[in-house]
């Protein structure tokens, strides 16, 4: 896979910016026997990779080989260019969103850059990306179902087990939950408060049935259009002060006054280190 590509860890390694945990374990609703360790990071590529022909969007890296399904004890990092995660959080992808909130404990790479764009977490929290949290909120219920649209179920060990694909569940009813706090109080914090955590992760384990949990999706999505359509938020996200501070972030970076990738790095020959 191009992502994969040595000249592109190379890259996320040497201009990684911030680097934290994501998934179910940064919320606390992991179980076990169904999860990986899920990682994402922000990079900061070469000017060459700006302004030049080359071009840098994410660099990709698994434990399994590509195609295999991830499971127990399994790496998965995804490292963003810091312009294309700004593109993607400005529209309020809400796993692109988790890195603003998460806290220390689970962050493994962080610089002074990183802090300051945390520190401007609010200008993300909005009614564009609370119509975000509904859209992927549908499009998990979509794939437990099996309807078009949705992706096919590639857990049958889980359906076997429950009568359901309580990943999907899980992941449906917890971006009601983000989508609603966030719209509340701007902010996601991490990991999940109860009872909200228990209850996801009795889902994970059997502990409620696929009624309860389209009921409770059902709430929650009704409860945050309600939000969307009333809540004090911007609707969208300043676009202007993030070009601002896009131009400010890399010009600092090249120049050396901040850590990150100021030169064009040799290939490495594995994934960025922790």
């Amino acid at each position: 896979m191009r992502h994969s590509s040595p000249e592109f860890a190379a890259l996320a390694e040497n201009g990684t910016i911030l680097r934290c945990l994501v998934g179910s374990t940064v919320h606390g609703t992991a179980v076990d026997d169904q999860g990986d360790r899920d990682e994402m990071g922000i990079c900061v590529e070469p000017k060459e990779y700006v302004v030049g022909l080359r071009r840098f969007d994410q660099y990709i890296h698994r434990t399994r080989p590509d195609g295999v399904r991830s499971g127990p004890g399994d790496l998965d990092l995804t490292v963003y260019s810091l312009r294309k995660w700004m593109r993607l959080a400005l529209d309020g992808n809400p796993t692109v969103l988790l890195p603003l909130f998460v806290p220390d404990s689970q962050v493994v790479r962080r610089t002074p850059l990183a802090d300051e764009l945390r520190a401007q977490a609010h200008r993300f929290a909005t009614r564009a990306a609370g119509r975000r949290f509904i859209g992927y909120l549908r499009s998990q219920r979509e794939s437990m179902l099996g309807l078009r649209g949705g992706r096919k179920a590639n857990r049958p060990e889980l359906i076997e087990r429950f009568g359901f694909d309580v990943k999907f569940a899980h992941h449906m009813v917890r971006l009601g939950i983000r989508g609603v706090e966030l719209m509340e109080t701007g902010r996601i914090t991490l990991p999940m408060a109860e009872p909200w955590r228990s209850w996801l992760v009795a889902l994970r384990t059997g502990g409620h049935t696929r009624e309860e949990a389209l009921d409770e999706a059902r709430a929650l999505e009704d409860r945050l259009l309600a939000l969307v359509a009333a809540v004090d938020l911007p609707d969208a996200a300043d676009r202007e002060w993030a070009d601002r501070w896009l131009v400010d972030a890399y010009e600092r970076v090249w120049s050396g006054g901040e850590p990150g990738a100021g030169v064009t790095p040799r290939p490495a020959a594995r994934g960025p280190a922790r």
